[in-house]
């Protein structure tokens, strides 16, 4: 009987270099995109701490924050599976489902490069 490592395909490593490149240029961009967003948030722009503003530019400034956070949170998401992916590279299981060990279809890889589930399993995750 062979050992599990033995059988498990893998992705040769002249497809990943330029993967890597890219994934790494993706976080780079996503890093300079939280930057412009935490520029936009109403609360480090305006400076204001306590002041009689009118209730709608108080509403106006809690909802630019609350839009500005989110959009950084869902930011941060996407750089730790970025990040995520590129050790995966590293490693050598780029390209392999993390939880059934299969490989994940180039399709999906070639639409989210940084997939570390295959579409089965990470629908399983999203219900």
């Amino acid at each position: 009987m062979k050992s599990k490592t033995k059988d498990q395909l893998s992705f040769p490593a002249n497809i990943l270099a330029p993967i890597g490149r890219f994934l790494q240029h993706q976080i780079s961009k996503l890093e300079k995109n939280k930057q412009n967003i935490d520029s936009e948030d109403p609360f480090k722009v305006s400076g204001r701490t306590t002041d009689n503003a009118s209730p709608d530019t108080d509403a106006e400034e809690q909802f630019g924050h609350a839009r500005t956070s989110a959009i950084k949170a869902q930011i941060d998401r996407k750089i730790i599976q970025t990040r995520k992916a590129l050790s995966r590279i590293k490693i050598g299981k780029y390209g392999i489902c993390e939880a059934c060990g299969r490989l994940i279809d180039t399709d999906r890889l070639m639409i989210y490069p940084e997939a570390t589930l295959c579409a089965k399993d990470a629908a399983k995750r999203e219900k």
